[in-house]
C-alpha cells in the first residue's frame, strides 16, 4: 500500500507541476478573479455549483468567500447552489435533475453576477443547462473542467481546463486553483484594507 500512496501522490504532484507552468491557465484564472472582484464591488454576487466532489468544491469555495481565506475581512457575497436539499429534490422531482442549478440561477441570479461551474468531465447536463441560463441572463460564467471539455467551453467567459482525465487529480488541481482564486479576489476587493496583522489563525478555523 505504501507504493500506492507514493504513486498517487507523485501523479498528483506531477499534474500540479504542469498546471504551475501553464501561463495561459494562470492568465485565465487571474482575469476571472478580476471580473469577480469587480462584480462584488458593484454589489453583485458569486454563485457556484458542481456535482459530487465538485459540489463539495463549490461549497468549500463559497465558505472561503463568506468566511475568510487568508485575511480577517468583511464577508464577500457568495452562494453555493448545491446545499438546499428541499430545493434540489423539488426541482429534480418536478423538472428533472438537469435543471437543479439553472432553476436556482433563474430565481437568484441577476445580470452582473458571476457563476462558477465546476465539472471534471465538462459534460454534466445540469452544469451545461446552468451555464446556458446564466448566459441568457447576462451573468458572467467561469468554468473549471478536466481535459474533456465537452460543450462547456463555449458557454464560459473564462475557462480553466486541467489537462487530466483522472477525476481525483483534476479535483486536487481545482481545489488548489479555487483557493488561489479566492485569495486574488480578496486582494483585489479589499486591497490594503486587509492587513497582515489580522491574518493570524483564529480558534476554530479548519
Amino acid at each position: 500500500m505504501s507504493d500506492l500512496i507514493r504513486r498517487k501522490l507523485a501523479e498528483g504532484m506531477a499534474l500540479l507541476r504542469v498546471v504551475a507552468m501553464d501561463a495561459a491557465l494562470h492568465d485565465e484564472l487571474e482575469q476571472a478573479a478580476v471580473k469577480t472582484a469587480s462584480a462584488l464591488k458593484s454589489g453583485h454576487k458569486l454563485m457556484a455549483a458542481g456535482n459530487g466532489g465538485s459540489a463539495a468544491d463549490a461549497q468549500h469555495l463559497v465558505a472561503e468567500f463568506v468566511g475568510r481565506l487568508c485575511e480577517d475581512r468583511p464577508a464577500m457575497r457568495a452562494v453555493a447552489l448545491t446545499t438546499d436539499s428541499s430545493i434540489l429534490t423539488a426541482i429534480a422531482n418536478d423538472y428533472g435533475f438537469e435543471r437543479v442549478f439553472s432553476r436556482q440561477i433563474e430565481a437568484l441570479g441577476h445580470a452582473g453576477d458571476v457563476f462558477m461551474a465546476i465539472s471534471t468531465s465538462g459534460t454534466s447536463p445540469n452544469i451545461l443547462r446552468a451555464l446556458e441560463r446564466a448566459k441568457q441572463m447576462g451573468i458572467t460564467t467561469i468554468g473549471l473542467s478536466g481535459a474533456t471539455t465537452g460543450k462547456m467551453r463555449p458557454l464560459c467567459d473564462y475557462y480553466v481546463r486541467i489537462p487530466s482525465d483522472v477525476t481525483m487529480h483534476i479535483q486536487q488541481a481545482h481545489l488548489a486553483l479555487e483557493h488561489i482564486f479566492c485569495e486574488m479576489v480578496e486582494r483585489l476587493y479589499f486591497g490594503n484594507e486587509c492587513s497582515s496583522a489580522h491574518s493570524a489563525p483564529v480558534a476554530g478555523k479548519d
